[in-house]
């Protein structure tokens, strides 16, 4: 094994983050003939716990943003006012923009067939760029309102009840969204972090009924128009982290702290003599990760899968939410590493 040209030795397979234990020498050797019994089971069902957790928030945030539109009903129905009554239709149909979501979690807990071998977990970005596009939409509202009424001014009638139904709307909005944004973050998915940050562009447009009803009562007239339009400069800067995000998942970006812990990783290791690449990607809200090594050229074959199989073991437990790991032990050569 002394030429770059060999093949090497492949090892991978998925891990849950939950083992902790290490194997026995038995457990060693059946990994080396089966090694996709165990640990894909519990890959399998850290993704379908994952992917539960998804769908469990945008049920919940939904009956929470159902009883706040409820509750906005009650206040058009005894107020009578139309500005409160499409307000509410607003909040009402951007909070069904958490359905595409739903049936995206759904989906990824789909087993991989022939034609899609890595899975569905891609039809989360799908539902991402969704979310995007009604946030980027509630900014051109929100402005366009804002921009009228700067030009043909109207006034804010039944200030109390414009009050309480902007109360309402923000309150159930922003716990929607700190909801989703916290559980996105913990299973990893951007696209439900995404809709945590449209549910909060929402949250803004009911501050701004809040604030704006404020400053008429104080005899501010032009605090609504100007307001709407601090509000549409928010949701921007919402839209961006939001885009930011959902777009870096599509073209297969990951956070470079991953890298640096995966190479830290496979550094350490006293077998192997360099670490030629490691490349990352996101597929849903699982990492998948493919590294090359450089091992010592006079290892037999038995060898050099237990480092493969070493490795990939350290990797999964040093990089969080990665649930698969590829491992091409190389012979080393002169020169032929890149660290």
């Amino acid at each position: 094994m002394t030429h770059r040209s060999h093949e090497p030795i492949e090892h991978g397979h998925s891990h849950d983050h939950s083992h902790t234990h290490p194997k026995g020498i038995g457990a060693t050797i059946k990994e080396i003939f089966a090694p996709h019994s165990h640990d894909a089971a519990h890959s399998v069902d850290s993704a379908l716990e994952s992917s539960a957790a998804g769908i469990r928030a945008v049920k919940i945030s939904l009956v929470v943003l159902g009883v706040t539109a409820i509750a906005q009903i009650a206040i058009v129905a005894v107020s009578g006012s139309v500005a409160l009554a499409a307000d509410t239709i607003h909040n009402f149909s951007d909070a069904l923009t958490a359905v595409p979501l739903w049936i995206a979690f759904a989906m990824g807990t789909k087993a991989a067939t022939r034609r899609y071998t890595y899975g569905f977990g891609r039809a989360e970005d799908l539902a991402g760029l969704f979310v995007v596009a009604m946030i980027t939409l509630s900014a051109i509202v929100a402005g366009y309102e804002a921009v009228m009424r700067l030009i043909h001014p109207q006034p804010v009638e039944q200030l109390g009840w414009v009050a309480l139904a902007g109360l309402l709307g923000f309150v159930g909005n922003e716990w929607v969204a700190l909801y989703r944004i916290r559980v996105g973050r913990r299973i990893g998915s951007a696209a439900l972090i995404a809709d945590g940050l449209h549910a909060r562009t929402d949250g803004f447009t009911s501050l701004a009924v809040l604030l704006a009803a404020g400053g008429t009562a104080l005899g501010y007239p032009l605090a609504d128009p100007v307001i709407g339009l601090v509000i549409t400069v928010a949701i921007l800067a919402v839209l961006r982290t939001a885009a930011r995000d959902v777009f870096r998942r599509l073209l297969d970006g990951v956070d470079p702290e991953f890298v640096d812990a995966a190479e830290k990783s496979l550094s350490a290791r006293p077998d192997v003599q360099a670490v030629r690449s490691v490349r990352m990607r996101w597929i849903g809200h699982r990492l998948h990760a493919d590294a090359e090594l450089d091992i010592d050229p006079g290892l037999n074959l038995a060898e050099a899968h237990r480092i493969a199989h070493e490795a990939e073991h350290d990797l999964t437990h040093a990089v969080p939410k990665l649930a698969t790991a590829l491992i091409h032990a190389y012979p080393a050569e002169h020169g032929s590493a890149i660290h």
